[in-house]
């Protein structure tokens, strides 16, 4: 067994004070992710962390990566089969969690998962590279396979099969819609900023700062 107990970093690079909030939170993940994106020690920064339920009421959390930022939430793709899709069938509400180390910075987003249309799953399954395309409808996403072997000798058959790829039937994207964000930003000593902005029943958004 080992001890992380000494295991500390104090955060010093930025703050999120009052007087630098905008009023869209929207406004404000964009600033951030930019600076995530800008940073070279931060190869993703697409790259969250998604949290579901299942009819279980397991949670269960996995790394996706965010494909497009909307006006009102984010889009990203998957199969529908899959784990994570069969526990948004079931409930609807995600929480969504983007960590930058370098950058010191967190997103904690909640929010409720639909569908996209079949157009714009098509538009952007056929966008993919090819080798990308034959990758999705090779794996039937979180099925028990036997060995590695078997999924690479059903992407070769499909590969050296030549026929015309469709976009299977049951992947494609979820748009979230963002009713909560909560940005925290590491600072000294513990005391870290955390800004939250929940939306109100008239769509505009309340700003409450959280005790660290």
């Amino acid at each position: 067994m080992k001890d992380f107990s000494d295991y500390r970093k104090n955060y010093t690079k930025y703050s999120l004070l009052e007087d630098e909030l905008v009023k869209d939170p929207f406004d404000l993940f964009k600033i951030w992710l930019k600076m995530a994106e800008d940073d070279d020690q931060i190869d993703e920064p697409n790259a969250f962390t998604l949290s579901t339920v299942n009819k279980k009421n397991e949670p269960r959390n996995r790394v996706v990566l965010m494909k497009k930022l909307k006006q009102n939430g984010i889009v990203f793709f998957t199969n529908y089969d899959s784990k994570k899709g069969e526990s948004i069938k079931k409930n609807k509400n995600v929480c969504l969690s983007f960590f930058w180390p370098s950058l010191e910075k967190q997103i904690i987003i909640n929010g409720i998962c639909s569908k996209i249309s079949e157009k714009d799953s098509d538009d952007y399954f056929y966008s993919r590279p090819l080798d990308s395309q034959i990758g999705a409808l090779s794996s039937d996403q979180s099925k028990e396979i036997p060995n590695r072997q078997y999924i690479e000798e059903k992407f070769e058959r499909l590969k050296k099969s030549k026929v015309k790829i469709k976009r299977p039937m049951n992947w494609g994207g979820f748009f979230v819609e963002i009713n909560e964000f909560e940005f925290w930003q590491g600072r000294r000593n513990r005391l870290h900023d955390r800004i939250v902005f929940s939306k109100s029943k008239n769509n505009s958004w309340e700003i409450k700062r959280l005790s660290p």
